[in-house]
């Protein structure tokens, strides 16, 4: 029994990086697709999603209702703040070091813990407030607030961008306590992300040259390797033994931040990851170690 609990662990560790490394590579081609507005983007990134979320969809063959009629305000409010997330997170990425923008949107768990606290009023304990104080000073030292910084607003908007996202999470995890599908949950997603975007895009709408679709198709291809990786990891293992690893999306995207663009992040920077992921990884040990078992997952 425990052989194969572990096996199963070590398969969701597996998947979690996995899934670090397809969003760090979907940003990096965003980056990559040039100067084209934060909504053509965005369609482009999402249609890629829904044509997936539609075959699984299919292919499960339990209809486009969801699991109950009543939880149709949750799913258009994880759509909206997931919508608002991306968005943000685009034109961070966009507008920042891709390392900068990467960890500016991983704020998103901490957010969550915040949102679910007034939306699942689930208690925060001290050492989660501890976490929650730590991981803001990190932030500050990526956003840098001063006059002279002049990515002072994507930076802000970067992580305004982890809040959205935050918030989006939470409404997933209240949305499985009440049984929806997760195939369903990301078909509503990117379908609302889709037709959000769309008069944007079709009012003013930008030439793309055949690199630029080609970028946006495979950061859309990458962003659905992702979400099925994220899956197919918590389908294995729970959350507590699985979060910290997502966290190797800052180093993927640092590497690929260099070599593709040749971003180089200040000693700043690199203080504020360090204490970003040392909180993420001082809940990490919390929740293993000190959580009633029942609260882990």
């Amino acid at each position: 029994m425990y052989p194969t609990k572990l096996k199963a662990k070590y398969k969701g560790i597996l998947l979690i990086v996995s899934a670090a490394f397809c969003f760090a590579c979907m940003a990096a081609f965003v980056r990559l697709s040039g100067d084209l507005p934060t909504f053509q983007k965005s369609f482009f990134r999402n249609f890629i999603a829904l044509i997936v979320a539609t075959a699984i969809l299919t292919r499960e063959g339990k209809g486009f209702r969801p699991a109950s009629g009543k939880n149709w305000p949750f799913l258009l409010a994880r759509a909206a703040f997931g919508t608002a997330g991306l968005l943000m997170n685009f034109y961070a990425v966009d507008h920042l070091l891709l390392a900068d923008a990467t960890m500016l949107n991983k704020m998103s768990p901490f957010f969550a813990v915040i949102a679910s606290y007034f939306i699942l009023k689930e208690n925060i304990s001290p050492v989660q407030g501890l976490s929650l104080v730590g991981a803001f000073v990190g932030a500050l030292f990526i956003v840098k607030p001063s006059f002279s910084n002049m990515d002072l607003g994507a930076s802000l908007i970067g992580l305004l961008g982890g809040l959205g996202a935050g918030l989006a999470y939470t409404f997933v995890r209240l949305l499985g306590k009440k049984g929806e599908r997760k195939s369903y949950i990301v078909f509503v997603f990117s379908a609302f992300s889709c037709l959000s975007a769309l008069p944007f895009v079709l009012a003013n709408p930008a030439p793309m040259t055949a690199k630029q679709v080609a970028c946006l198709v495979i950061a859309g291809l990458f962003a659905a390797g992702g979400q099925f990786s994220v899956t197919g990891a918590y389908s294995y293992a729970p959350a507590r033994e699985l979060s910290v690893y997502d966290y190797s999306q800052v180093i993927f995207s640092a590497l690929l931040g260099f070599f593709m663009f040749g971003d180089v992040p200040d000693v700043y920077s690199f203080l504020g990851y360090f204490i970003i992921c040392g909180m993420a990884g001082l809940t990490f040990w919390y929740n293993n170690h000190h959580l009633p078992t029942k609260e882990r997952a």
